[in-house]
């Protein structure tokens, strides 16, 4: 473990978790959902607004802050933290989901990935020893290994290659890595191959990170695909450290990695949904351009604390989306962001008095769904 990170295991309930993680900049509670700040910012949301939701860390991109601003101008303004003003942990992705998701624009090979930059045409050469050092300019609290992470339906030869280039550059980036105030997380690939994910935590445990995480999940396998491996997959990470499922995801989902064992998730959806007049409640999601808020008084939860549902009607928030008003998506994306904690904080209760299979069933039912 870094010498200033530290996860604490607190109770259990099946396979569900409850746990501590303390970092440099604060404490965070497991299982913690984190929200998406790929450019150095939580879309449409300031630090207070993230922090008064319940967000105590959030999500950068080293890919996209080396290419814009850039990790040493970031680095010279002081790190992430004071660059972005947000005082709570932050975890940095090495790039390795763009290797995935920019793979038109990219080359691949044992020594490095390079892109051609999607704002200007320009290359970007990362090797694992780069992803570190980019991280390391950024400050972050937990920095992760850069790794292979392929689609779903890749060929079985093609998906060892990505594991056992995940491997060698998890090796390449341990040797690289300085920074002690950081925690450096390694990244457990090999898609639906239980036999290979196996393979692949195994050697990475082996390594003794401070930290683990589960890739190569939705990205393109169904939910039912994804629910098959999970389990038997979180059960191959060490139970005395943080497990991560990276990219994942709605509410659901969610709930099916804690009963899994994971402590910690991150996805776009709160923000990105609350762009496109969606949100999420205990109920059920809402969609705000529907005709029938035009009239309704009522918040998007009678019992959500949240800044949005403390201020503001259905009817309203109908209106700013028909009227193309900024605030709309502003006020929705702050209110997903709370429902996310939220559940969170409800998770973590129910995990601590035993009850968690039961909380979880209940809130499938209330959204319609089954376990």
């Amino acid at each position: 473990m870094s010498m200033f990170s530290r996860f604490e295991l607190l109770a259990t309930d099946g396979a569900a978790r409850r746990g501590r993680l303390h970092t440099p900049h604060g404490t965070v509670e497991t299982p913690v959902f984190m929200p998406v700040g790929t450019q150095a910012t939580v879309k449409g949301l300031t630090p207070a607004q993230l922090e008064d939701a319940g967000a105590r860390i959030i999500l950068g991109n080293t890919y996209h802050l080396a290419l814009r601003p850039g990790d040493e101008l970031i680095r010279d303004m002081g790190g992430l933290h004071r660059f972005m003003r947000w005082d709570g942990p932050i975890l940095t992705d090495s790039g390795g989901y763009q290797v995935y998701s920019l793979a038109p624009t990219r080359k691949i090979d044992d020594r490095a990935a390079v892109f051609r930059s999607h704002i200007d045409g320009s290359l970007l050469e990362l090797t694992p020893e780069r992803a570190v050092a980019i991280q390391e300019n950024l400050g972050s609290d937990i920095a992760m290994c850069l790794d292979e992470c392929p689609p779903f339906g890749t060929s079985a030869d093609y998906l060892r290659v990505a594991v056992r280039r995940t491997l060698l550059w998890a090796r390449r980036c341990r040797e690289a890595h300085r920074r002690k105030d950081q925690a450096l997380f390694a990244i457990v690939q090999g898609g639906t191959d239980l036999e290979l994910r196996a393979r692949c935590a195994e050697e990475l445990t082996a390594l003794d990170f401070p930290g683990y995480a589960l890739g190569g999940f939705s990205v393109g396998e169904t939910p039912e695909q994804m629910a098959a491996v999970l389990g038997p997959a979180a059960e191959l990470l060490p139970r005395a450290k943080p497990r991560y499922l990276m990219g994942v995801g709605r509410p659901e989902d969610v709930l099916a990695g804690v009963a899994a064992g994971i402590d910690m998730f991150d996805c776009v959806l709160p923000t990105r949904n609350g762009r496109n007049a969606s949100a999420f409640t205990a109920e059920g999601p809402l969609r705000m351009r529907n005709a029938c808020h035009k009239r309704d008084p009522a918040p998007l939860e009678s019992d959500c604390p949240c800044y949005t549902c403390r201020h503001f009607s259905r009817a309203y928030l109908h209106h700013l989306f028909l009227a193309k008003e900024m605030l709309g998506p502003t006020l929705l994306s702050l209110h997903n962001v709370a429902f996310y904690c939220r559940l969170m904080a409800s998770v973590r209760r129910a995990v601590e008095e035993g009850r968690f299979a039961e909380f979880r069933a209940l809130s499938l039912a209330r959204w319609g769904l089954s376990a």
